[in-house]
């Protein structure tokens, strides 16, 4: 017994220096991981939200903010700082925590290259790396983590080619490199990951042809390529990936046949292959899919029958095949696919009727077979669903009366039955349609009266009746205040043009030509401060031009032609500033005609058939002789008492002018050199100084911020001169430029404060209530930039990003000089080609930004979204989890959700303009809602 108690001792002697020793090495490895953690700090130029303030000693690293720790011994296993909007570069000191296994630094605001070395100096317990969502540029990094299975470097400024050490990542699972700037061919070594399921590549420039090895690759379920440059054929190889769910190929040049392989692909859901030069007809094969969800090979050049074949999708919801060339009859399998909801054909050559149950066993929202060569009638059951919102049928030879169903279908918001054959009376359910926004039916044969109803389309923007057989009095548009363009032109109309005219304040566009209206134009259409055309030629109007008509400030065309109208053309009119056209031949005016503004120049054609004297000498009119001469002694003083007040006026003017720009420049100098200042607001003169501006340059953290500085990237004259024209912006969605600042090596824009956070920021937990708005607010302020500045400014920068939420939760844009770096994750296509931005490249941003809010995400590559957006625009799968509460709110969301897709549409063409989608924003909210922003 007496000898057991040394070995006992010596047990527990060895047993406690072991544990001596492991507690200093784990004390060691904690002060070593601490020093990283230290060095990675201080390579953070800018932390917004503070995260970091407790990385501070005085705190137990595992306590620090994104810091995930295991263990007794407190190991880091996790960094994750994703959304903080953090700048600054990523130094290999964060990669070489010895037990890291995930490192997350996605969506900030990162810049410069990656280390060269981050994948050999890796843990090699690193299991997951997202540096996706910043602004990353440089090259790939070379070498490769064995046990890595998430690399995310998505949707950054990465550039070259991807290194062949890519094939070193053998545990990969998930690879995401789009949205970057990636050339030349993928290299061979891609096939050695054979752990893959999810490969994106796409919005990247990659060339040459789809690597067949990919074959290898059992495990993938999901292959992104879209948005490249790759070229050739479909390998017919990707049909042996069993486990493949998503394959898409989009936006690229591939040409040649859809491989008949790919209907092997029993597991696969999502087939996208749009916008290449494919040809041949599809595969019969494509229709075994069964698991098939979404189908679209739309732009290309794709030919032949679709069969009946495709009755066997029982899952699809969506098929897009337009702009091919397909003919034959639409099979009538599709009114038996019960799921199907979006059914796009449009642009082909698809002939005989539109299947008859089409509606009955589907659930349709979206219907488009324009442009075909249809005949026969529309289907009664093609809102038996109750969520048909888009139907788009024109320009067939569709006959026969509009169904009733559809004249009650409350769902719908666009229609569109134009250049058709249609015929019989308009029902009268279609006056009373709540969500209905556009409507088009010109170029029919429809007759009958339709004032028999009161219409009342709260929604309504566009209607067009034209070139039909409607008669009898125009109606009375109850509550469609929204309305922005009215044709009633080429029918058969009688009686008055309606006083009631004047309370569409929205007003753009009113034709009423080609009709049999008499009596006189009602002085209430001055009311429509809005309007811009007016045409009510061919008509029996009678008496005089109302005077009141110069009141409407915007109105640039004018067309009184082929009436009865009689008396003297109002000289006011002569004066409208606005009005570039005018035609009021063929009537029975007389007298003077005016030789100022859009007289003073005006083609003969547009006052012949009157009795009009005066006029420019190229006009070819008689002189007016009666009470010439004292009429001229009377022009002569009054000339003269006129320039005399114009001397006057401009000298004032002019000495005001020159005082207010002494006031609003002022020229420092100090040991930096000469300073210009130029201050747009003389308001902001007693902070807004030259010292001020240099010692807030740079500094983001101020604790009395009165203003913003931000420096000039490029030419300095040219930007303060630019800068000169946004400092005269004023509105309550655009945040003010106060100055601008300049020496010969230097210049600052000084900017407002906004106390508030970027869009970005925020979006993820709002309520729908305040997405609406902010959208609301961003479309108001985007619409006055494009249609209210004289030139229009465009938004170079325009992104989440320069969107500041403020503390009532209203938008304001910071509209930045045109020399600005282009977001590339927000920019329009043609943007990305041409690098030019235009308004309709601001409309595709405002497109993105509204899906955005709906999703409550940020988005991840611009393609991607809009990609995903139209394939699978379901309300529950677009809206954020539990922002909609009602069905009304849940209209409005819809009614959002597809005006974002108009805005993102490829062709800029198709998009709508910032003004009509701030309107559409309008008109999809109620008033009692939004009567705040209405009237603002």
């Amino acid at each position: 017994m007496g000898k057991r108690r040394p070995i006992r001792f010596f047990f527990f002697f060895f047993f406690f220096l072991f544990l001596l020793n492991r507690h200093s090495t784990a004390l060691q490895l904690h002060r070593h991981e601490t020093h990283l953690l230290f060095s990675f700090k201080a390579s953070v130029h800018t932390d917004p939200s503070r995260l970091l303030s407790n990385w501070d000693l005085s705190v137990p690293v595992c306590n620090w903010n994104g810091i995930t720790c295991t263990g007794d011994n407190a190991t880091i296993v996790s960094v994750d700082l994703s959304g903080k909007n953090l700048t600054g570069v990523i130094p290999d000191s964060v990669f070489r925590l010895q037990n890291l296994r995930i490192l997350d630094l996605s969506d900030n605001q990162f810049v410069g290259e990656l280390p060269r070395n981050i994948f050999s100096v890796a843990s090699s317990s690193l299991l997951h790396l997202n540096l996706s969502n910043n602004n990353i540029t440089g090259k790939l990094p070379s070498g490769g983590v064995h046990g890595l299975q998430t690399l995310d470097l998505s949707n950054n400024m990465i550039s070259g080619s991807i290194p062949t050490d890519i094939g070193l990542f053998f545990d990969l699972q998930f690879l995401d490199l789009g949205g970057n700037a990636l050339i030349s061919e993928v290299p061979n070594s891609l096939a050695n990951l054979s752990s893959l399921e999810f490969l994106t590549l796409a919005s990247n420039k990659l060339t040459g042809e789809i690597p067949r090895d990919l074959a290898g690759l059992k495990r993938l379920k999901w292959i992104y390529l879209g948005f490249n440059e790759f070229s050739g054929e479909i390998p017919e190889e990707i049909g042996q990936l069993g486990s493949l769910n998503h394959l898409d190929l989009v936006y690229n040049k591939l040409t040649g046949r859809i491989p008949a392989a790919l209907g092997n692909l029993s597991q696969l859901e999502y087939l996208f292959l749009y916008q290449n030069c494919l040809a041949g007809s599809i595969p019969p094969s494509i229709f075994s899919l069964v698991n098939l969800i979404s189908l679209d090979v739309s732009d290309n050049s794709l030919s032949g029958e679709i069969p009946e074949l495709v009755i066997q999708l029982k899952n699809l919801e969506i098929l897009h095949l337009f702009r091919n060339n397909f003919t034959g009859k639409i099979p009538t399998a599709l009114a038996a696919l019960s799921r199907l909801q979006i059914l796009q054909l449009w642009s082909n050559g698809f002939s005989g009727e539109i299947p008859a149950l089409l509606g009955t066993q589907n659930n349709l929202t979206v219907l488009d077979v324009s442009t075909n060569y249809l005949t026969g009638k529309i289907p009664h059951g093609l809102c038996d669903s109750k969520r048909l919102f888009k139907l788009i049928l024109f320009s067939n030879s569709l006959n026969g009366e509009i169904p009733e169903s559809l004249c009650f279908c409350r769902s719908l918001r666009r229609v569109r039955l134009q250049n058709n054959r249609l015929s019989g009376e308009l029902c009268p359910g279609f006056t009373k349609l709540p969500l209905l926004y556009f409507l088009d039916i010109s170029g029919n044969r429809f007759s009958g009266g339709i004032d028999g109803e009161k219409w009342e389309l709260p929604a309504l923007q566009m209607m067009s009746l034209a070139r039909n057989k409607f008669s009898g009095d125009l109606p009375e548009l109850i509550g469609s205040n929204e309305i922005v363009s009215l044709d009633f032109s080429a029918n058969e109309f009688s009686g008055s043009v309606p006083e009631s005219i004047g309370r569409l304040s929205e007003l753009m566009k009113l034709n009423l030509s080609n009709n049999y209206l008499s009596g006189r134009i009602p002085g209430e259409i001055s009311s429509c401060k809005k309007l811009v055309s007016l045409d009510l030629s061919n008509n029996k109007l009678t008496g005089e031009i109302p005077a009141v008509l110069s009141r409407i400030p915007v109105l640039s065309f004018l067309d009184l032609s082929e009436n009865e109208l009689s008396g003297e053309i109002p000289p006011i009119l002569g004066r409208v500033a606005s009005l570039v056209q005018i035609n009021i031949s063929n009537n029975h005016f007389h007298g003077r005609l005016p030789a100022t503004g859009a007289f003073l120049a005006i083609n003969n054609s547009a006052v012949a058939g009157n009795n009009l004297c005066g006029g420019d000498i190229s006009s070819n009119l008689p002189t007016c002789e009666n009470g010439v001469k004292k009429r001229r002694y009377s022009q002569l003083w009054w000339i003269t008492v006129i320039l005399a007040a114009i001397v006057v006026a401009t000298a004032v003017f002019v000495r005001i002018r020159r005082r207010k720009q002494r006031m609003g420049e002022k020229r420092v100098q100090n040991e930096e050199g000469i300073w210009e200042l130029k201050l747009f607001d003389l308001k902001s003169s007693k902070f807004v100084t030259v010292d001020a501006i240099l010692q807030s340059a740079g500094k983001a953290n101020e604790t009395e911020i009165q203003f913003v500085v931000e420096k000039i990237n490029g030419n300095i004259s040219a930007g303060i001169g630019e800068a000169a024209e946004l400092g005269r912006l004023r509105h309550s969605n655009i945040v003010r430029l106060l100055a601008a600042c300049r020496s010969d090596k230097t210049g600052y824009l000084v900017r407002e404060y906004v106390q508030g956070r970027r869009l970005s920021q925020i979006v993820g937990n709002l309520s729908w209530e305040r997405r609406r708005n902010i959208a609301l607010g961003i479309g108001r302020g985007l619409q006055f930039l494009h249609s209210h500045c004289s030139p229009g400014v465009i938004a170079a920068n325009f992104s989440p990003e320069k969107i500041i939420v403020d503390e009532k939760y209203e938008p304001r844009l910071v509209v930045g000089l045109s020399s600005a770096a282009v977001s590339p994750h927000y920019a329009a296509p043609e943007t990305k080609e041409s690098g030019d931005i235009t308004e309709k490249s601001n409309v595709y941003t405002l497109g993105l930004v509204l899906i955005q809010l709906l999703t409550g995400k940020m988005a991840v590559h611009r393609q991607e979204v809009v990609e995903w957006a139209r394939s699978d625009c379901r309300a529950e799968t677009w809206v954020v989890g539990g922002a909609v509460t009602g069905a009304t709110e849940q209209d409005q969301m819809v009614g959002f959700m597809n005006l974002a897709l108009d805005c993102t549409a490829g062709d800029p063409m198709a998009r709508p303009s910032s003004e009509v989608a701030y309107k559409t924003m309008l008109s999809l909210c109620r008033i009692t809602c939004c009567s705040k922003l209405l009237f603002t």
